[in-house]
């Protein structure tokens, strides 16, 4: 039996040099040893930090068998990563990190007849799923991470998710392995039988004393193995040995699986695929708390469901999206059984029979049986995206993984839930509880004080008592994500030492030179140590205020736990258009999160806001936020690439679209002064392209027209008209005085923003007169006002600043007499609702943002009994970012069915031109690519007489530019058919006047 040995830490005679060198000459992928890089890379969702020596993303399994060769020939140590989303700290360490989901992303096989496919590491479990259901099959383990965890990544965890239930863990469902050893043996491993393992333990080779090695473990531990393995499927702690039993079919692969890349590499793999239900249905049992939901779970399992899955009204609370509603039975917590058959009606007939049949603890204080697609996405949404909202409580207290998925036998659950709150309240901690109440999994974020030294001593204290109540539940310290830096420790109160000496044998046959992930599972590194919260515990003097922050930039930081939803290839959502381009880590929220962080840190990026790295990573940043609603912990990136800028560039020449661009409403203004000569400038092809460079504005851009008159303008000549005229009568609020609309309803502030002022002024003339027709009095704020955006953009926080309280105090006199705002351009609307807060905090900005409404929000609030014209048309509509993120659809949606708009919400994120961004020369690729995922060939493939509807200017700037159909704003299409209406009634009024005049 090899000996294992310790690793050389990873700057202790190793010739970095000469590492380095060898990879560039052997590995066709991604090398890289700069600190952005292995900035990106400290971190994964855990608690931990461990700074790597260099980065490779390889393009080909030969790079990932040079990568292997150069650390073994250097002696350095090796983790592989896959999606980075695991809570142990099993894809970070301190030698080289191979990434392996950017290229070996291929499905090289699904074979329907085997009911298998053949995979590489880097393949997202939602694509090989896809792939699949063509044929009716899945791959049934599903965790929530399925649309950007690996496959590789699972198999080093041996992940599992809700479905387990039914079709157990990624161990139970891998059928062969292709691993490298580090010293570059290759093997196919699989299932082995006793005859088998004997034949090949005689071959003269490296496999052949890997699988001598093996019998003889097996053989001295055999008697261990059948008996002080704890019996649960969720075991997902140490290593599997008893795997290798000759009952269990000596599975090689399946005892490599969970081992965490501490013993091989996977080059590839082969999976069984289940059949998947035609449908499904949720049944939502209620319960007075969580001891009481697990009461129910082994009657529950009798009914053979898909899966049970549990939450709590604290998880709920942290739910914060705008206009999200997500009705539940009575109770405190709930359980989501999730029933299956080959229609919806059977489906739901099976659950019901189940509600039925319940007895005892199982009966529910409440249920329902949802079959509503969107309702039981709104709660799958929930429950998948626990490990984000858990992270904060509504009141801002900031908890942790760590103790985050212990696992007990189903019909211990109760029992231990009840002992696990009296052990949370000796210590007086806090935790949101939830997670695979069917197979007794449970997930909890804990208020742990992991920054101060006190703290951390109370941290392995809980820990310790928590794994001794796991294992006298008969569980396993880690049901879920590997055991890795955050519960390796614990495992001897698990397992015992004969068990413990035997994973130390296991690991030193196939990795004697203790390379592998080293400090997990065997040989483990202390459970308090290498914590990431420790190394920020402040941050530095910020422009924005964070509120929910409580003003500390580095608490802001750390709102990112790297659970990495912002790495979807699709949506639903926004977030994140530029990562769904580019595929690129540091092109992630949660990348531009982790160089940020290193930033306030200084260790691996010591230039702090001068920082050219930070400047890149933000650089391809729409600015969508987009992550500010669909990220569950709600970090928001357009503020802090606004904070970064603004220091960035406080000294410096900042590049030219900042003062072409960022300074658009002044120039707007300048412009009104002579529209005609501006437009023909800005056309002319010699001079218009010399505009565009100087301005740093892309060729291939057309530059927008500045209307003939603005829209302040017009609106100030038309009130003198009416003055000078009496014209009140043949306004459309009289007419609509004389529908039967009641007296005038009062005053309304239209917000003249530059967009709609100065280029697009139909939409805000045409929102006068929907406003009017509904009866209300339209003015407008005195003076020039502007929401800050464009500068806020651009980090010019500033000019922001004195632009807001400008329009502040515009605002005032109409917020302090009750009159309402209504904004039209999304992003300036948004802007005031959430921007202005930031920016200037206080009361004065509290009432203005509580003030200002969308039209839809204003129209279904304040006059709920006008009728909209019907216009009985279809539609498709483009969501703007900001408003997805700040303020919401759902008042859209509403006034639209108020108007007989059939429309269809396109799922398509952001549209790509965001403002500046895409007009910038060096983002109009990316701009492009980000509208080519959805919006624009949505808008092609649309009827003729389909309506395109985008409140957004830069949405419709960026469907008229790529595509030759225009889009309108909501207040034009409901202009229009009031204009429609109303010539139609005129017509009649005409034709009862002829007939009258005939009899």
């Amino acid at each position: 039996m090899p000996e294992m040995i310790s690793p050389a830490t990873p700057h202790d005679d190793i010739d970095l040099d000469g590492f380095e060198r060898a990879l560039r000459r052997d590995v066709s992928g991604t090398v890289a040893f700069d600190a952005g890089t292995r900035a990106l890379y400290t971190a994964d969702a855990s608690n931990y930090r461990h700074v790597p020596l260099g980065v490779v993303r390889p393009r080909t399994v030969d790079d990932v068998v040079a990568a292997v060769a150069a650390c073994s020939a250097y002696g350095v140590p090796l983790t592989t990563r896959g999606g980075g989303t695991s809570i142990a700290g099993n894809s970070i360490g301190p030698g080289l990190v191979v990434d392996t989901s950017r290229y070996l992303t291929a499905i090289e096989e699904v074979d329907p007849r085997t009911r298998t496919a053949r995979v590489q590491p880097g393949v997202v479990l939602d694509h090989l799923r896809a792939a699949a259901a063509p044929h009716g099959l899945t791959f049934g383990p599903d965790p929530s991470t399925h649309s950007r965890c690996t496959l590789g990544g699972m198999i080093g965890n041996n992940s599992c998710g809700s479905h387990s239930v039914a079709w157990g863990t990624t161990a139970d469902n891998v059928e062969s392995l292709d691993v490298l050893l580090h010293d570059g043996t290759r093997m196919t491993v699989g299932a082995t039988g006793r005859d088998d393992l004997l034949r090949l333990a005689a071959q003269p080779t490296r496999e052949g004393q890997v699988y001598a090695a093996l019998r003889d473990l097996v053989d001295t531990y055999m008697g261990d193995l059948r008996t002080g393995m704890p019996r649960l499927r969720r075991r997902v702690s140490g290593y599997s040995l008893d795997r290798l039993l000759p009952e269990n079919g000596g599975h090689l692969a399946r005892a490599l699986t969970g081992t965490e890349g501490t013993c091989v590499t996977v080059l590839g793999a082969t999976v069984k695929l289940v059949e998947a239900p035609a449908a499904r249905i949720l049944v939502v049992l209620g319960y007075p708390d969580a001891p009481a939901a697990a009461d129910a779970v082994p009657e529950l399992l009798g009914h053979e469901p898909l899966t049970v899955e549990g939450l709590n009204e604290h998880l709920l609370a942290s739910v914060r999206r705008p206009g999200a509603r997500t009705p539940l039975p009575e109770g405190g917590a709930w359980l989501m059984v999730e029933v299956g058959g080959a229609s919806a009606d059977e489906a739901a007939e099976k659950g019901r029979a189940m509600l039925r049949g319940l007895t005892g603890a199982a009966r529910p204080v409440d249920s329902a049986v949802v079959t509503d697609p969107a309702h039981m996405r709104a709660l799958w949404r929930i429950r998948e995206e626990g490990s984000g909202l858990a992270t904060r409580a509504p009141d801002g207290t900031e908890a942790w993984p760590g103790w985050e998925d212990a696992a007990v036998p189903p019909e211990n659950l109760g029992s231990y839930l009840r002992a696990y709150d009296r052990l949370m309240a000796d210590h007086g901690y806090r935790g949101v509880v939830y997670g695979h109440f069917g197979e007794g999994c449970l997930h909890v974020r804990v208020d742990f004080d992991l920054a101060g030294e006190q703290g951390r001593r109370r941290f392995r204290a809980f820990m310790e008592e928590a794994a001794d109540l796991v294992a006298a539940h008969g569980g396993s310290v880690s049901g879920e994500h590997g055991d890795g830096q955050a519960r390796s420790e614990l495992l001897p109160r698990m397992y015992g030492e004969r068990l413990m000496r035997a994973f130390g044998e296991f690991k030193a046959i196939w990795d004697p030179r203790n390379l592998m992930n080293p400090g997990n599972i065997v040989d483990p590194r202390p459970l308090d140590a290498d914590l990431r919260v420790a190394t920020v515990t402040r941050g530095p003097l910020t422009v924005l205020a964070y509120p929910d922050d409580q003003g500390d930039f580095a608490r802001a930081m750390r709102r990112c736990v790297g659970v990495g939803k912002c790495r979807r290839h699709e949506g639903p959502g926004v977030m994140c258009p530029s990562y769904m381009v580019t595929k690129e880590e540091r092109h992630s929220t949660r990348g531009r999160a982790r160089m940020l962080f290193e930033m306030v840190n200084g260790e691996v990026i010591t230039d702090g806001w001068d920082s050219e790295e930070v400047r890149d990573s933000l650089d391809l940043c729409l600015s969508c936020k987009g992550c500010r609603s669909d990220c569950p912990v709600n970090v928001d990136m357009a503020a802090y690439k606004a904070e970064f800028l603004h220091h960035h560039y406080r000294r410096r020449v900042r590049p030219a679209s900042h003062y072409s661009m960022g300074w658009l409403p002044l120039w707007a203004r300048l412009a009104a002064l002579a529209p005609a000569e501006v437009n023909r400038a800005g056309a002319a092809r010699g001079l218009g392209d010399l505009v565009k460079r100087i301005g740093g504005i892309a060729p291939q851009r057309s530059i927008p027209e500045f209307a003939k008159t603005t829209f302040t303008r017009w609106f100030r000549r038309r009130e003198r008209g009416k003055a000078a005229g009496g014209a009140a009568a043949r306004t459309p609020a009289g007419r609509a005085r004389g529908r039967g609309a009641g007296a005038e309803r009062g005053s309304v502030v239209l917000w003249p923003d530059t967009f709609g002022n100065y280029l697009n002024p139909r939409v805000p003339a045409a929102a006068v007169r929907v406003l009017e027709d509904a009866g209300f009095r339209v003015v407008l704020p005195r003076g020039q006002v502007c929401c800050g955006l464009t500068w806020v953009s651009t980090g010019q926080l500033d000019v922001a600043k004195a632009v807001m309280r400008r329009s502040l105090r515009a605002l005032a006199p109409h917020v302090a007499a009750g009159t309402p705002v209504v904004g039209l351009e999304p992003s300036c609307t948004a802007a005031l609702r959430s921007d202005l807060v930031e920016l200037l905090p206080g009361a004065p900005s509290e009432r203005v943002a509580k003030s200002v409404y969308t039209l839809a929000e204003f129209l279904n609030a304040f006059a709920p009994d006008w009728e909209p014209p019907r216009l009985d048309a279809g539609a498709i509509s483009q969501v703007h970012c900001h408003q997805h993120a700040v303020i919401g659809f759902d008042a859209d949606r509403a006034l639209m069915e108020r108007a007989g708009i059939d429309t269809e919400v396109l799922d398509s994120g952001c549209c790509g031109l965001a403002g500046n961004f895409g007009f910038e020369a060096d983002h109009y690729e990316v701009s492009k690519a980000v509208g080519e995922r959805v919006l624009l060939p949505a808008v092609r493939e649309a009827a003729p007489e389909t309506m395109i509807l985008a409140d957004g200017f830069s949405c419709r700037t960026q469907i008229d530019q790529e595509t030759d159909r225009p889009a309108v704003h909501l207040a034009e299409a409901l202009a229009e058919g009031i204009a429609r209406r109303d010539r139609e009634g005129r017509k009649g009024r005409k034709g009862r006047k002829g007939g009258r005049g005939e009899g």
